[in-house]
């Protein structure tokens, strides 16, 4: 209680200080569950408000931040064929993991977390929590190099032209994390597509580009313990080219992917890639996390799928191209469909609302995905454009289901 009391009496007063109050009630809260929970009467509520709802899903997240900041160092030393196994040089892949994954998980809550500050402020309301979850997504589907200014116009014009426009938190039609992904990718198209982006810390020349992070702070430090350094002069190996699974896929179907990537490296996501999305296994207890909690809608999950796998086969019956003829169940191990399907379809506000309509809407995704994530050589993953396509036909959906649930009752009725 003495943290409690502490919190009442530091409480500034709303009507003199309106922006230290909004500041306050946002860091209480996140302490601390509200007290209005009633005991009786139709509407209940408990101490799970929104704000814990969304911790839970950034806390699915964290075996993927932990496990991209790691692949961010693996992929960089790899370019430079040095300590390339998984373990080999682990405090170096951690250190520079952290020195790039850390300032853009920075400026993405900056950025957003001060908009929403500002609104909040500007309204005279708590601080909206739906960009908690935001803020936790937009790291990981960035690449590791992504640069700052950029990502921050990014983050602006997701919360302010996606969300804020619309009235914030629950009243957006789009997802936050993909409009500022798509953002990127319609605005600055070379910094997030191509070989070299998806490895960081390589110049042009392909010699290594080191801060003094790298070589003062954490080289002084690991030679304090006998450790490997950071290498000054490294220089990525003759022949290193940086693609990933799917522009491989593109240039030359499935025997071009494998000859420079194996199945399992692809699994478990040892390959270069936005920062969350690459290791299957993680995503999926992720998921099941979500799900088991209530929070995410298992329908449009195993719809998705469905649906995924459904073209997938249709696109390997006609097999046109070397993509088309990729196996069906491979599509799975490349690119982001997991991550999109725990993640980004299932949020619950841009999202179909009825059971039947989650259906449809998972399954639309999964179908639509496939198609561009094959059939459009300029686009290298379909799973962005399906989701933010079917955001806008989701209220479409529950329209139709509930006329449909309408008409059956009426002929009963009748």
């Amino acid at each position: 209680m003495g943290l409690l009391d502490f919190f009442k009496r530091i409480e500034p007063d709303k009507k003199a200080s309106p922006f230290l109050h909004t500041a306050y009630d946002a860091f209480f809260t996140l302490f601390y569950s509200p007290d209005s929970v009633n005991k009786d009467g139709v509407h209940l509520r408990d101490g799970m408000d929104l704000k814990r709802t969304m911790v839970m899903v950034v806390i699915a997240m964290q075996l993927c931040y932990v496990f991209g900041t790691w692949n961010i160092g693996h992929q960089h030393f790899v370019a430079l064929g040095e300590h390339t196994d998984l373990l080999a040089g682990l405090h170096l892949k951690i250190a520079y993991g952290l020195i790039q994954i850390l300032p853009i998980f920075v400026v993405t809550h900056v950025v957003g977390l001060g908009i929403e500050f500002f609104y909040a402020y500007k309204k005279g309301h708590s601080v909206e929590e739906g960009f908690l979850v935001s803020g936790a997504l937009i790291p990981l589907i960035m690449p590791p190099d992504i640069p700052l200014w950029i990502l921050a116009l990014a983050v602006a014009f997701a919360v302010w032209i996606g969300k804020e426009a619309f009235g914030g938190t629950g009243m957006n039609i789009l997802n936050i994390a993909l409009l500022a992904r798509v953002f990127v990718f319609f605005a600055y198209p070379t910094e997030i597509s191509g070989d070299q982006v998806w490895i960081a810390g390589l110049e042009a020349s392909g010699a290594a580009d080191y801060s003094w992070w790298h070589t003062g702070l954490f080289n002084g430090l690991f030679e304090a313990f006998g450790w490997s350094t950071f290498n000054e002069g490294a220089a990525t190996v003759d022949g290193f080219s940086g693609a990933t699974p799917m522009i491989l896929a593109y240039q030359g179907g499935w025997e071009a992917v494998t000859a420079s990537y194996t199945p399992s490296q692809m699994w478990w996501g040892t390959i270069p890639g936005s920062i969350g999305e690459t290791s299957k296994p993680l995503i999926i207890v992720g998921a099941l996390l979500l799900v088991a909690m209530g929070i995410a809608s298992w329908r449009i999950m195993m719809s998705m799928f469905i649906g995924a796998v459904t073209m997938a086969l249709l696109l390997n019956a006609w097999g046109a191209t070397p993509f088309m003829e990729v196996p069906w169940y491979y599509q799975f191990y490349m690119g982001s469909f997991f991550f999109a399907m725990a993640f980004m379809a299932t949020d619950p506000v841009t999202a179909s609302s009825t059971n039947k309509g989650k259906w449809i809407y998972g399954f639309l995704i999964g179908f639509i995905g496939m198609i561009i994530r094959v059939l459009n050589p300029a686009y290298p993953e379909g799973w962005m454009l399906a989701i933010l396509f079917m955001n806008v036909f989701a209220p479409l959906i529950d329209y139709y289901v509930l006329e449909g649930h309408v008409a059956k009752r009426l002929k009963r009725a009748a």
